[in-house]
């Protein structure tokens, strides 16, 4: 048994989705985690924090946030 190729499974479950269902059901548990007080909401500090962190990130690597930007300029172009 060891030495029998493993059969490659599709995508299952979530991911077997498609992407419109995907997000219906993410923005559901979005919602239902505001109506129930246990999601995160950014305070004027901590989005401040995540800005300055970001911004060092990039100045690090140009390069590369370059690419990263222009693959998601590409991609959002492919379907207009």
């Amino acid at each position: 048994m060891a030495n029998k190729k493993k059969e490659e499974k599709g995508k299952q479950g979530f991911a077997s989705m498609d992407e419109s269902k995907q997000r219906e059901i993410a923005s559901m548990g979005g919602k239902a985690a505001h109506e129930k007080g246990t999601a995160h909401e950014f305070s004027p500090e901590e989005a401040r924090e995540a800005g300055r962190k970001g911004g060092e990130t990039v100045s690090q690597d140009r390069d590369h946030m370059a690419e990263i930007g222009r693959e998601g300029g590409r991609n959002s172009h492919k379907n207009r």
